[in-house]
């Protein structure tokens, strides 16, 4: 894998600021409030946050008291990090070697950003059983995934490109992405996400949306007073696990527990 395309992009994109937005707010937000619960099943459970970015989770789970290790491939990010909260322990590795550290040693693995950055199958498993090894058994992977049907919605058709994906050959037949290092961002259905699951031979607690209709209705949400905002927050959560609505958002996040 080459990751030097990814590498110039995070050195020049805020993704720290991007969770702080208005519309980021809302992924962070209903993500931790399924962190929470989850973790409330362990005594002082050690977590690690593969793909850690600039620790937008990894920061606010050891303000919570939590023993978290970030992991990190890019080093703008790990420097970002170090810079806000220089005590967490942070390390700079790839998602598809986690051979640094030992089998099943953390309760919680979160896995937030790597899928979005692995362009095959093969990859993706790869990095799921990386994250199911470090795992202890009974433990738990929240694996998240940029979902393919919002990239057509949003670049091909709002912001006109079908035309031109058709083209390049950037679609099947059936409307599914077809993306390569170049595009950054991979893009899967819920066909493929299940398979990961089979194959990982992971047991599902849960599969949620984190952020929902947000990605599409950006305007309105941001133009929000905050009473009607904590509102829409506790209506996403009501509405994050129905089975009609999780793909259709921008993010899905994948909660699998270690047999």
């Amino acid at each position: 894998m080459k990751f030097k395309n990814i590498e110039e992009y995070y050195n020049k994109f805020n993704e720290n600021r991007r969770l702080k937005s208005r519309h980021g707010q809302v992924e962070f937000n209903i993500s931790m409030r399924y962190l929470l619960k989850y973790l409330k099943q362990y005594d002082n459970p050690k977590i690690i946050d593969v793909g850690a970015g600039t620790g937008r989770y990894s920061i606010e789970l050891d303000k919570l008291g939590y023993d978290v290790t970030a992991v990190e491939l890019i080093k703008h990010n790990l420097d970002v990090l170090h810079a806000t909260n220089p005590k967490i322990k942070a390390v700079q590795a790839n998602a598809l070697d986690l051979s640094m550290f030992e089998s099943e040693t953390f309760d919680v693995t979160i896995l937030f950003g790597p899928m979005y950055h692995l362009f095959n199958y093969e990859d993706k498993l790869q990095a799921l059983n990386e994250a199911k090894r470090i795992t202890k058994n009974g433990g738990l992977i929240f694996v998240a995934y940029c979902l393919n049907d919002y990239s057509i919605i949003t670049y091909a058709f709002v912001e006109n490109h079908i035309k031109e994906v058709i083209k390049n050959r950037k679609l099947t037949s059936d409307f599914i992405t077809k993306t390569s290092e170049e595009d950054l961002y991979s893009y899967d259905i819920l066909e493929t996400i299940n398979k990961l699951k089979e194959a990982s031979d992971l047991k599902r607690e849960i599969i949620f949306s984190p952020d929902g209709p947000t990605d599409y209705i950006r305007k309105t949400v941001n133009d929000m007073d905050e009473e009607t905002f904590k509102i829409y927050l506790n209506y996403i959560e009501k509405i994050s696990s129905k089975p009609e609505l999780i793909g259709a958002g921008s993010h899905i996040v994948d909660v699998l527990r270690k047999k």
